[in-house]
């Protein structure tokens, strides 16, 4: 079966005072119909501006898209006329950004930015459109719709905006939302609501999800498959279980290690220090030969600093960029 969307040998780079840099370097991957996809990694290694590229909300300049394919509905968006992906945005593909205080316009009420949506993509009348953004605020259950749609994204909690936010996003009933850590700055409690109120409106809806994060246990309990970025590539891409219960680069197996809690049993009753992975991310505008983990690795040969490894089937559906993965595998 077609996937829903499918992402080719993507690469996008900025122009900077320190030079240019590529902060997406060939990342592939694909997402089905009614499919939850999660994109995980650390802060700025390309997982945003992968999202942001496929609905071409890349500035240029400083950004350029440098190439690649992403195809949805059977075209390359990347070929489309500003007109053509202005129709899908929003109405075949919504964005729930980071930062949803900062997202919201502040002179507009709450309501009239959802309404906008309808007034824009269908051409209701403005008592139409406001009596639709009181129904979506209804339905990403914030009490007293009707008072809430008068108020500005001031006078709402970090909770409320972001249910702002995701009622926009869904108002009209979108193929693919892409949730960009949806979750940012908001104490756990509203987090683990606001992550059972997508996957429940995604499920009602019929939507495919993409859902980027840093959280791994954001990733458990939300996706079914997954793929782990590092420096602007895609190293590892499998179903979520395999990669919790098998994962197979060194990048990923020390994501895995840095869990708190993880093997906590079986050191139960000894103090015991949070791994982390050594050393630091290359700088984006320095990044060394061959592969970009590298210097932080703990199967690194010779031929690591000469090549980059590609992204490889190295099981039924889990891909791995690796050599001496593939090489402990055979």
């Amino acid at each position: 079966m077609e996937p829903l969307l499918r992402v080719e040998d993507l690469k996008v780079g900025f122009q900077t005072e320190g030079g240019f840099l590529r902060a997406v370097d060939g990342v592939d991957f694909a997402v089905n119909k009614k499919e939850r996809f999660g994109i995980i990694g650390e802060s700025g290694c390309g997982k945003s501006v992968t999202a942001l590229s496929i609905l071409r909300l890349i500035q240029e300049p400083p950004g350029k898209i440098l190439s690649g394919k992403i195809w949805f509905g059977g075209k390359n968006l990347l070929e489309l006329g500003k007109e053509e992906i202005r129709k899908i945005r929003g109405k075949r593909i919504s964005m729930i950004f980071q930062e949803p205080v900062a997202s919201l316009n502040p002179v507009f009420t709450v309501g009239s930015q959802i309404a906008e949506v309808f007034q824009v993509h269908e051409k209701l009348s403005r008592h139409q459109a406001w009596n639709r953004a009181v129904e979506m605020i209804k339905q990403v259950r914030i009490p007293d719709p009707e008072q809430r749609a008068k108020e500005y994204p001031h006078q709402l909690s970090g909770g409320m905006c972001q249910r702002i936010m995701i009622a926009m996003a869904l108002a009209l009933s979108p193929e693919l939302l892409i949730a960009d850590e949806p979750t940012t700055a908001l104490d756990v409690t509203i987090q683990a609501q606001i992550l059972e109120l997508i996957n429940d409106l995604t499920d009602k809806m019929g939507m495919s999800l993409i859902l980027i994060t840093h959280d791994l246990g954001v990733i458990a309990q939300t996706v079914e498959r997954v793929m782990v970025m590092y420096t602007g590539l895609s190293v590892e891409l499998a179903a979520t279980e395999e990669i919790f219960d098998h994962p197979l680069h060194p990048y990923t197996i020390g994501l895995m290690e840095a869990m708190p809690g993880r093997d906590l049993q079986a050191k139960a009753g000894r103090k015991q220090k949070l791994y982390t992975i050594p050393g630091l991310v290359p700088s984006p505008l320095d990044l060394p030969p061959g592969c970009p983990f590298q210097e932080r690795c703990p199967l690194v040969k010779p031929h690591c600093r000469e090549a980059m490894p590609l992204l490889e089937e190295n099981e039924p559906n889990h891909w791995v960029r690796c050599f001496e993965v593939k090489k402990n595998e055979n």
